[in-house]
């Protein structure tokens, strides 16, 4: 298990994480830092615990918004996967139905060749 040190509104903090994480965890550290020093400049000297609810409570929020807008996105995709297999539905029946008036001018052709040749059934 790898070891980093992260520092959050000036403190540092020693974490460990999955090996080859380390960046990724430096990264997350670095972004709630930068709302705890947004709150900070803000609100003020509130107190650490104050702070650190309110930059979860705000990292929550912008989560649920995010999550909401993936939900509708894939109410969108699955709305659009719908409609591609009903026009695909609709283009194979249109496919049949041209495939089988094709036949039957086919047919009413070979008949009309065969009385203009003279040519009988």
């Amino acid at each position: 298990m790898a070891q980093v040190t992260v520092n959050i509104d000036g403190k540092a903090y020693r974490m460990a994480c999955e090996e080859g994480q380390e960046d990724h965890l430096l990264d997350l550290a670095a972004r709630f830092d930068s709302y705890i020093s947004n709150l900070r400049g803000s609100f003020g000297e509130i107190g650490d615990l104050r702070l650190t609810v309110m930059a979860g409570i705000m990292i929550m929020d912008e989560l649920h918004d995010l999550q909401a807008a993936v939900d509708a996105n894939a109410a969108e995709l699955a709305e659009l996967r719908r409609a591609a297999g009903s026009a695909d539905e609709n283009r194979a029946a249109e496919a049949d139905a041209l495939a089988d008036r094709l036949e039957s001018l086919a047919e009413r052709i070979t008949t009309l060749s065969r009385k203009v040749s003279g040519v009988s059934k």
